[in-house]
């Protein structure tokens, strides 16, 4: 249930980015398509980060 609810805020989120992006660059065109896709690699590369980032407490030094 965690990877849906992180696809979906990545999603939603990517999506708005890109939305206001296009509207700022004079002549840009809001895709759907391309947002979606950029989505997909954002959510990869933060289920990888999470898996590499240890777990574990810190020692006290």
């Amino acid at each position: 249930m965690r990877y849906f609810w992180t696809f979906f805020w990545v999603f939603v989120l990517v999506q708005m980015l890109s939305y206001v992006v296009s509207s700022m660059t004079e002549g840009g065109v809001f895709n759907f398509q391309s947002g979606a896709i950029v989505s997909v690699g954002v959510f990869i590369l933060i289920v990888i980060a999470t898996a590499v980032i240890p777990n574990d407490p810190v020692e006290k030094h």
